[in-house]
């Protein structure tokens, strides 16, 4: 690869130079329930930065195909949106992408489609309310694949009494959360109209209640039965409910448990003490939830009895994501999407090793090798740009750390063009 090549690769597909060129994208849309083309499908190119803005519209051909020319794709984190008998469809759009499929399925009312196996409620004192964060898993076994969906609300949620509902958001298997618009049922009951589309999703939601005298006693509903229960709190705060059990820490956290708790159950939880709000440095960063959601980071669970192993994965990117609604709403900041895990610094110091081995060879072995070398440390950099700007958009991560991770990328970019 010649370093002229290198240097207009890096500034297209990371972004890191000044001008961007149009990029492009060719995409297919596939009906997962019949195996067939989606032919004649709306298909909306989504701009992230600044809030989820359509910018480039088109509709699908004959055999499913389209086409998006746009200055943002490659240089940053897009969303193609396929709009399928007036259901969204979404698929993410990383930099350096080119190519995408875009999956839609046939539709179904039965709202035995979908099992809730888990439920996650985060409880975070702060000052006079309490802040609330709550997650739940959602399964779609449907066979013949098709996704779950009613416009009037397929999926219902009930809040306990006096609170204030912030937002919900909803992810499908992509792990895109996307907010979506509460339709109000009364007497503290929502529902949202999203399509469950085959595989697991989350259901995602925060609401503050009143703490005055820095205790309460929160009445939890259940809406769908058959799941485990895990009540969240820090551990200055004490936590009490009929039929919990200890089950140990996550993330300083002490983590309470209910096996099953059955549809219309009205749980009554006391708590009281107060706690420190959890900093937006502390939900993004490197080495806590979002590594052990990576799965790079050992050891970040500090007690999780067995009972809990087969909820570890659904628990701990829960917790990843619920960590950082608690601390994004702290701060009065909307949240729209995850947060991926960052490129921890010592990844970024073995890539700039790698380059430095792969330049001490002047021989033509040892330009393959640089070559080879170039091609893993562009893919390691798009990546961590992609997530890097994730954070940034989700605001858990500061203007001056955005700022000092952005520079370490451009040290890497240096390295690599002076190879």
């Amino acid at each position: 690869m010649k370093r002229a090549e290198l240097v207009a690769a890096l500034a297209v597909l990371c972004a890191l130079a000044p001008l961007v060129r149009a990029g492009t994208v060719r995409g297919t849309v596939n009906n997962a329930t019949t195996g067939k083309p989606g032919a004649g499908v709306d298909v909306v190119l989504i701009q992230l930065q600044g809030g989820m803005t359509p910018v480039a519209n088109t509709k699908s051909d004959s055999n499913g195909a389209f086409t998006f020319e746009h200055a943002g794709i490659g240089a940053q984190p897009m969303l193609i949106r396929a709009i399928y008998k007036g259901v969204n469809f979404h698929q993410p759009l990383p930099p350096g992408k080119d190519s995408v499929t875009v999956d839609v399925f046939e539709l179904t009312s039965d709202p035995k489609t979908i099992s809730v196996p888990s439920r996650v409620v985060i409880f975070q004192p702060n000052g006079a309310s309490l802040i609330v964060g709550e997650e739940y898993g959602v399964k779609n076994d449907s066979a013949p694949p098709q996704a779950y969906f009613r416009p009037d609300g397929n999926f219902e949620l009930s809040l306990p009494a006096n609170a204030q509902l912030k937002q919900i958001a909803a992810a499908g298997p992509s792990g895109m959360p996307v907010v979506q618009a509460p339709i109000d049922k009364g007497k503290g009951r929502y529902a949202i109209a999203f399509a469950f589309r085959p595989g697991e999703s989350d259901v995602r939601l925060s609401y503050e209640l009143p703490y005055g005298g820095n205790a309460a006693t929160v009445k939890v509903p259940s809406t769908y039965g058959g799941g485990r229960l895990l009540l969240v709190a820090p551990p200055s705060v004490k936590l009490t409910a009929e039929g919990l059990q200890m089950a140990g820490q996550e993330q300083g956290m002490n983590v309470y448990e209910r096996e099953t708790v059955a549809a219309g159950t009205v749980l009554t939880v006391s708590l009281s003490g107060t706690a420190p709000p959890p900093s937006q440095s502390d939900a993004g960063a490197p080495g806590r939830a979002e590594n052990v959601q990576g799965g790079e980071a050992t050891g970040a669970i500090q007690s999780v009895s067995g009972r809990l192993d087969p909820l570890k994965g659904p628990l701990v990117g829960g917790f990843c994501i619920l960590f950082v609604l608690a601390a994004i709403f702290l701060a009065r900041k909307p949240v729209a999407m995850t947060v991926p895990q960052q490129m921890p610094p010592e990844s970024v110091h073995a890539t700039e090793a790698n380059q430095q081995q792969a330049r001490g060879s002047a021989n033509g072995e040892g330009l393959a090798a640089l070559d080879r070398a170039t091609a893993t440390s562009l893919d390691a950099l798009k990546d961590q740009l992609f997530r890097l700007e994730l954070r940034r958009q989700a605001g858990t991560i500061s203007e001056q750390e955005y700022a000092s991770e952005r520079a370490k990328a451009e040290q890497v970019l240096r390295e690599l063009v002076r190879g």
